[in-house]
């Protein structure tokens, strides 16, 4: 299971991803669906890495974007395993935290999602 490659999820959400370094790091874009939070939304760079592949089938991974913002700051972090299928489709099961800036600590409180 490689990431490398166009990813859509069930929202609309499109991620491309880079070639895999022998690291396992990779670097690309994430596009967020029509339900996201509408223009304002910015094709944005994500980076991350996954676990090696050839040792273990199905890898896990963890990748951050840094959104495009015209008003604000956000910052998502999503961590997640890749799947295949006994039909050798790969599907990817992520869980994701959105950090918006905060304007003080008292603030920080509803800044994560």
């Amino acid at each position: 299971c490689f990431l490398s490659g166009s990813w859509r999820s069930d929202a609309g959400c499109q991620m491309v991803v880079s070639v895999l370094s022998k690291e396992g790091r990779f670097s690309g874009s994430y596009l967020p669906g029509p339900g996201a939070g509408g223009p304002e939304i910015l094709t944005s760079a994500l980076e991350g890495s996954q676990q090696d592949a050839e040792v273990v089938p199905q890898p896990t991974f963890s990748f951050t974007v840094h959104w495009k913002l015209q008003e604000t700051s956000r910052t998502s972090a999503f961590l997640g395993q890749c799947y295949v299928g006994t039909n050798g489709e790969e599907t990817l099961h992520t869980l994701w935290l959105m950090r918006e800036a905060a304007d003080s600590p008292t603030e920080d409180w509803k800044a994560t999602r």
